[in-house]
C-alpha cells in the first residue's frame, strides 16, 4: 500500500484542547523550543540551509501546531475558560517571540547563511525567504541594546494584551446587549426571514416573542426593513457604541485601551528608528512611503467625492419627496437607501435569499474553482470539531490530495464576529523529506438555516465566502514548501488581500450567477428579470461605499502617522470625516472603539491595503474580462504566477508577470460606477 499524501500532516484534536492545562504545555513547549534553538545555532558556525533553516521551521512549526486549535478556539468557541487559559498565554508567547526576534547569534548565522556561497545556489523561494528573515530581525530590534532591548520587549508583551483585551471588550459588548420583541406590531417592515430568526433565537433563550442582538445577521435586516424609526434608532445607538463609555456603564470602554495602543505603537517605531508606527508598518509593504499611501487615498477620494455626494443627494431627495422626511439620521440612512434601491431597481436582499441556500452556493464557489484553476473539492466525514456546524472539505489536484479546509459558516454566541480565513497548518517540506500539506480555516458568521430549511444566504453573504475563500485558495494553492514563504505567509500586507477580492467578481457574473444560485425549494435557476435588476443596483451607492472605507483608511494610516502625546482620537477622525465623508454619523458614534481591525487585528496602519488590493484585483480581474472569465488558461496563468508562489517573490513582481504590465486604478473606478 502506497503512504498517503497526508501522513505528514495532522489535523488538530480540538477534543483534546485541555484549557486546565494549556498554559502549563506551553510553558513546556517554549521551553523545549529555547533549548533546540541553542543547539541549532551552536552546531552552526558555518550554517547551511539543512543545518540552520530546516529544523528551525520544524521548531516553529511545532508551535505553531500546539497554538493553532487554541487560538482558533478563543475566535469561535469563547468560553470563560477558553479565554482565560489564552490570555495567560498571551504574555508567555510574547516574551517568546522578542527574546526569538533579538536572538543575535542566530540573527548572524541567517546572516552567514546568506553572504556563504551555498547561498548563491538557493532556489528564488529559499532566497526571498532569507532576505525577509534578516530584514524581520531588524524590525524586531535585533540591534538593540541595554534598556532600549528591554523596553521593546515590554512593549511587545504589552500591546499583545491591549490587542486581546480590545477584541475581548467589543465580543462582550457586543453580546451584552438584546432586546426582545413581544408586540409584533413593532417589528412591521421586517421579512419573514429575519422575524423567524429572531423567533429561533428567542425560543433557544426559552423566552416568548422575537430576539434581536448586535450580531449582523440581526442588526442589519432591523437598518435596513424595521419600520419604527424608534426600534431602527435604538439598535444604531446600542451598536454605535460598543465598547465604550456610552454602553454597559462604560464596563468595556475600549478608549483607555486605543490610547495606550497607540503611545505604544509609536514608542516601538521609535526605538527601531521610524518616524512614526506608519513608516514602520509601511517597511514591510509593496506602498514605498507613508506619503505614496496617504497620496493614493487622496487621490480616489477626490475622484469618488463627487459620486458619493450624488449618492447622498438622491437619497435625501427620494426620502423628503416620497416619505416626507425632511433631515435623515443615521439609523435613516440603510433603511431609506434600501427602500430607493427597491423602487429603482425592484431589487432587495431578501428577494434573493430564496436562491441562495448555501449548499448551492458552495457548489457554485467550487465549480468556479474547478474551472478556473483545475481543482477538485470533495467533503469529508468523521474527523474531530468543535461544533456540529464545523465541515472539512479536501482540495485536490489531477487526482492528488493537495490540502484541506475547515469551513464555520455561521453566526453564534461565543464566537467573534466578522470573517476570516487563518492558517491551520502551512505547506512545507519536512526533515524527513515528506510534504505537509496546507490546511486552512474559513469563518464566517452567515444567518444560521431556520427549522428545516437550509441557510440561506444574501447576496453580500455569497460575496463574503467567495472574499474569504479567495484568502484561502492563496493559502492552499501554494506550490512552496518554504513555511515563512508558502501560501500567505511573507506576502507584502497591501496584497494579500488581492486573490480575496478577485474572486468576489464571479459574483456578478451570469455565467458564474447560473452554477452559484438556485432556488432552494425548486432549484429554478436566478430569474432573468431578478439577475438584471441585480447587475443594475450593483453600483448603487457605490460613491458613498467608497468614500466610508476610505474614511477608515485614512483615520487608521493618519492615526499612526500623526501620533503625537495627547492626539484626540475623534478630532483625527472628524478631520478626515470633514475631507472625504459625505454621511456625517452622530456625536455618540464610537465606531472606532470596535475598529478591531486596527486595534485588535493585523491592519495597523495598513487598513489601506483593501483599496490598495482592490486596485490589483479589478485590474486582474480586466484581463479575464478580457479573455472569458472562465478561460482556464488564464486562470491557470493566474493561479500559477500569483496563487502559486505565495510570498516567494514580491507581489508587484508577480502582478506584472500575471499583467503584463503595472496596475492601473482605471479597473477599479469603472467596476465602482465611478469615472476616472
Amino acid at each position: 500500500m502506497t503512504q498517503s499524501v497526508w501522513d505528514a500532516t495532522s489535523l488538530p484534536e480540538f477534543s483534546n484542547v485541555d484549557p486546565s492545562l494549556v498554559a502549563a504545555d506551553l510553558e513546556a513547549l517554549l521551553e523545549r523550543n529555547r533549548t533546540d534553538i541553542e543547539t541549532v545555532v551552536a552546531k552552526n558556525q558555518q550554517p547551511t540551509w539543512a543545518t540552520l533553516v530546516t529544523p528551525l521551521d520544524e521548531i516553529h512549526d511545532r508551535l505553531g501546531q500546539f497554538w493553532s486549535p487554541v487560538s482558533h478556539l478563543n475566535s469561535v468557541q469563547n468560553t470563560p475558560e477558553i479565554r482565560e487559559a489564552y490570555n495567560a498565554c498571551l504574555p508567555k508567547l510574547s516574551e517568546y517571540y522578542t527574546e526569538l526576534g533579538q536572538n543575535k547569534a542566530l540573527y548572524e548565522a541567517y546572516k552567514a547563511l546568506a553572504d556563504s556561497e551555498e547561498a548563491k545556489t538557493l532556489t528564488p523561494a529559499q532566497s526571498e525567504a532569507l532576505t525577509q528573515t534578516i530584514r524581520d530581525f531588524e524590525l524586531s530590534g535585533v540591534g538593540l541594546e541595554g534598556e532600549a532591548k528591554q523596553r521593546y520587549g515590554q512593549i511587545s508583551a504589552r500591546l499583545s494584551e491591549l490587542g486581546s483585551q480590545f477584541g475581548e471588550n467589543v465580543l462582550d459588548s457586543t453580546h451584552a446587549w438584546s432586546k426582545l420583541i413581544t408586540d409584533e406590531a413593532e417589528l412591521a417592515g421586517l421579512p419573514e426571514s429575519a422575524l423567524a430568526q429572531a423567533k429561533q433565537m428567542a425560543q433557544a433563550k426559552e423566552q416568548e416573542g422575537w430576539l434581536f442582538t448586535l450580531d449582523l445577521p440581526s442588526y442589519l435586516p432591523v437598518m435596513s426593513y424595521a419600520d419604527s424609526q424608534a426600534l431602527r434608532e435604538e439598535v444604531y445607538t446600542a451598536y454605535a457604541t460598543r465598547a465604550s463609555e456610552l454602553s454597559n456603564e462604560g464596563k468595556f470602554d475600549n478608549a483607555p485601551l486605543i490610547s495606550e495602543i497607540l503611545a505604544l505603537r509609536h514608542e516601538m517605531a521609535q526605538i527601531l528608528g521610524f518616524d512614526n508606527y506608519a513608516e514602520l508598518s509601511v517597511a514591510t509593504k509593496m506602498a514605498e512611503s507613508g506619503q505614496q499611501v496617504v497620496d493614493f487615498l487622496d487621490d480616489l477620494a477626490v475622484k469618488s467625492k463627487p459620486s458619493a455626494e450624488q449618492d447622498l443627494a438622491d437619497l435625501k431627495a427620494f426620502a423628503k419627496q416620497e416619505h416626507g422626511i425632511e433631515s435623515l439620521n443615521a439609523w435613516d440612512v440603510g433603511y431609506y437607501a434600501e427602500k430607493l434601491r427597491e423602487q429603482k431597481f425592484s431589487i432587495s436582499q431578501e428577494v434573493l435569499r430564496p436562491y441562495f441556500p448555501i449548499n448551492k452556493v458552495l457548489s457554485g464557489l467550487f465549480y468556479t474553482a474547478q474551472t478556473l484553476f483545475g481543482v477538485d473539492i470533495r467533503e469529508e466525514s468523521g474527523f474531530d470539531t468543535y461544533h456540529n456546524d464545523v465541515q472539512l472539505f479536501t482540495i485536490s489536484k489531477n487526482g492528488e490530495d493537495i490540502a484541506r479546509f475547515f469551513l464555520d459558516p455561521y453566526a453564534r454566541e461565543g464566537k467573534r464576529g466578522g470573517a476570516w480565513m487563518d492558517e491551520c497548518r502551512v505547506r512545507r517540506r519536512l526533515e524527513d523529506g515528506r510534504l505537509q500539506l496546507p490546511v486552512a480555516y474559513l469563518v464566517c458568521n452567515f444567518t444560521q438555516p431556520i427549522g428545516d430549511q437550509p441557510a440561506l444566504l444574501t447576496h453580500d453573504e455569497v460575496t463574503t465566502l467567495f472574499h474569504e475563500f479567495g484568502h484561502g485558495l492563496h493559502h492552499m494553492l501554494t506550490q512552496v514548501d518554504v513555511s515563512s514563504v508558502s501560501g500567505i505567509n511573507g506576502v507584502a500586507w497591501d496584497a494579500v488581500e488581492l486573490p480575496s477580492q478577485f474572486m468576489e467578481n464571479w459574483c456578478w457574473e451570469p455565467q458564474a450567477l447560473a452554477h452559484i444560485a438556485g432556488h432552494f425549494e425548486t432549484n429554478e435557476p436566478l430569474p432573468q428579470d431578478l439577475l438584471d435588476k441585480m447587475l443594475a443596483a450593483k453600483n448603487f451607492q457605490s460613491g458613498m461605499q467608497m468614500v466610508r472605507q476610505l474614511e477608515f483608511s485614512l483615520f487608521d494610516f493618519r492615526l499612526h502617522r500623526e501620533y503625537q502625546d495627547g492626539i484626540q482620537v475623534q478630532d483625527v477622525l472628524d478631520d478626515v470625516r470633514s475631507k472625504v465623508s459625505v454621511n456625517v454619523p452622530p456625536a455618540f458614534n464610537r465606531f472606532q472603539n470596535s475598529f478591531s481591525h486596527i486595534f485588535a487585528g493585523g491592519y495597523a496602519a495598513g487598513y489601506y491595503s483593501y483599496k490598495w488590493a482592490e486596485v490589483l484585483s479589478a485590474d486582474a480581474f480586466s484581463k479575464f474580462e478580457e479573455e472569458g472569465i472562465f478561460n482556464t488558461e488564464t486562470g491557470a496563468h493566474f493561479r500559477d504566477t500569483i496563487l502559486a508562489n505565495g510570498g516567494s517573490r514580491p507581489a508587484a513582481e508577480l502582478f506584472e508577470a500575471f499583467r503584463g504590465r503595472e496596475p492601473s486604478v482605471d479597473a477599479l473606478l469603472r467596476h465602482s460606477g465611478i469615472a476616472a
